[in-house]
């Protein structure tokens, strides 16, 4: 599950499990849950407005790979409302009130990319892990809600390129797409990217979600489209 530290001005939210690596986080119900009360407590201390910002990372081969599917294949009849409360972290994030940078750390792929890209800025290992929406490969759609959030975040071609060919991103090329925004060498992602975060942590004021949520509009906007069997269809894969 995730847990919480505190680096001066920044919350450092690591997406896996205390002392374990390589854990996948996959986003199981339970690891949602506990992820939206972790974003409580970070707004609960900083609700005074005094500096502060938000770093989300993890520990090993993996930032996040995404869907639990193994969760989602076994509770098919509780998919719509299992991939809502997916699009709910992205939409927090983008509007929270406060600077957020993802350290991504390793391999994101699929909705683990897409949380990545709901922060801020990104700082993206640069000697291993890919960033990739594998969906046109594992015969998947986007919901309408990821599909707004990829498209209003990248630009038309890169979005083209990565949603309908699941290329594997490494830092340079991310960088060149304009999906990630610096690199950092080996276990130096995660100070890459507190430093870059307690930057902004002045930031931390009342008008910033305000400005955040104007400036995702249309993201938001389809990312609050409830998941129907009308706007959702898994094909064959």
């Amino acid at each position: 599950m995730p847990y919480l530290q505190r680096d001066g001005d920044v919350f450092v939210l690591y997406l896996g499990n205390e002392g374990r690596t390589d854990s996948e986080n996959r986003f199981h119900p339970d690891w949602i849950e506990e992820f939206h009360g972790l974003l409580d407590q970070v707004e609960a201390a900083g609700a005074s407005g005094e500096p502060a910002a938000l770093v989300t990372v993890s520990t090993g081969k993996f930032y996040s790979n995404g869907l639990d599917t193994d969760w989602l294949f076994g509770n098919y009849d509780r998919m719509h409302w299992y991939l809502d409360r997916v699009h709910s972290m992205f939409s927090r994030l983008l509007t929270f009130p406060m600077a957020t940078v993802a350290a991504v750390n390793g391999h994101a792929f699929g909705a683990g990319a897409m949380l990545s890209t709901s922060h801020d800025f990104r700082v993206m290992r640069a000697d291993r892990g890919y960033w990739c929406l594998p969906e046109v490969h594992l015969g998947m759609p986007f919901t309408v809600a990821m599909n707004a959030l990829v498209t209003e975040r990248l630009t038309n071609q890169v979005a083209l390129e990565a949603m309908t060919t699941g290329r594997r991103y490494g830092a340079d090329d991310a960088i060149a797409a304009g999906i990630v925004d610096e690199k950092a060498d080996g276990d130096k992602v995660t100070a890459a990217a507190v430093t870059r975060a307690a930057a902004l942590a002045g930031n931390r004021k009342p008008n910033l979600p305000v400005i955040k949520r104007a400036l995702h509009a249309r993201a938001l906007a389809g990312l609050a489209t409830p998941t129907t069997p009308e706007n959702l269809a898994f094909a064959a894969g």
